[in-house]
């Protein structure tokens, strides 16, 4: 029986299985994917931070605050610099802005910019002159101390400038004959128009005129140059009377007959004028030259006491 009972039992068998790793799936590649692009972003910003000018920063800056008004102004930035090096050039020693490579060092865009500059202040200059001219025509016609003198005060852009000239008259002389004593009327007309041009930024150029009848003293060495000096000296009195800067006077000098108003008849009184140039920018640069400043022309001794004409 016991035998019996033993083959009975029934034989268990134990088998331990070994356990695997769970399924991730592939989410960590992504998120792996996303920082590396995050850090390569990051270290091309970094890069283009580094080798981006200030003044292509300012630009960029200037941009996303007001899209608008770049867009519409144009440009590419402040800087428009096309160079990676540190400040937009190839000094490595400059830390911003533009260096060697900039517009300001092309010898071509250089000279375009100066004639572009030139050609703003020449137009500044004629809307200057024409205002001026208005200005002057408006004092003659609502001065009764010039109204009566319009006949000999004349007006006339040149391109040197605005030129105002008081001519002479045979039956009212703006000087004594053969002298540089300013008559009472003349003396109305030069303050009147030195109080006009006390606003007037340009610089101004004083001539004196004599007709070609020969001084009667002129053997003995005083001329009609003397005598037309002496008389632009004397209006530039006045005109600094008037309340007018003497520093903005840039020449005062006297060209006797060399310059005739009217070459047909070199004794006509027109002839014997003073000419008052407000001068442009331009025609001031020709006459400053490289910096010198003129000096007026100063009264020669004894002018007055020479024998009339």
């Amino acid at each position: 029986m016991a035998s019996d009972a033993k083959k009975l039992q029934p034989i268990i068998v134990k088998k331990v299985k070994k356990g695997g790793h769970a399924v991730h799936g592939g989410a960590w590649k992504i998120a792996y994917a996303d920082f590396v692009t995050a850090m390569m972003a990051f270290f091309l910003l970094m890069w283009l931070l580094g080798s981006t000018s200030e003044g292509d920063k300012k630009g960029l800056s200037d941009y996303f605050s007001a899209p608008l008004k770049v867009a519409m102004t144009g440009g590419t930035g402040a800087g428009a610099s096309n160079s990676i090096l540190t400040g937009g050039g190839a000094d490595l020693t400059k830390r911003a802005g533009q260096s060697q490579t900039g517009e300001g060092n092309n010898p071509i865009k250089k000279k375009r910019a100066l004639e572009n500059m030139r050609a703003e202040v020449a137009k500044q200059d004629a809307k200057r002159m024409a205002s001026l001219s208005a200005k002057i025509s408006a004092l003659i016609s609502n001065s009764p101390k010039l109204t009566q003198f319009s006949s000999q005060i004349r007006l006339e852009t040149t391109p040197d400038g605005l030129q105002i000239q008081i001519v002479d008259d045979q039956k009212r002389p703006m000087f004594d004959s053969g002298s540089a004593v300013v008559k009472p009327y003349m003396r109305d007309i030069l303050r009147e128009i030195g109080a006009a041009l006390n606003d007037v930024e340009n610089k101004i150029s004083l001539d004196g005129h004599t007709d070609q009848a020969p001084y009667s003293g002129g053997d003995r060495g005083y001329s009609n140059w003397e005598l037309s000096a002496a008389r632009a000296n004397a209006s530039r009195r006045e005109l600094v009377a008037a309340g007018m800067p003497d520093d903005k006077l840039a020449r005062v000098v006297g060209l006797a007959s060399s310059v005739l108003l009217e070459p047909e008849n070199p004794l006509s009184p027109a002839n014997r004028r003073i000419s008052i140039i407000v001068m442009t920018r331009e025609a001031e640069e020709r006459l400053m030259g490289s910096g010198r400043k003129p000096v007026p022309v100063a009264p020669s001794t004894g002018s007055e006491d020479a024998a009339p004409r």
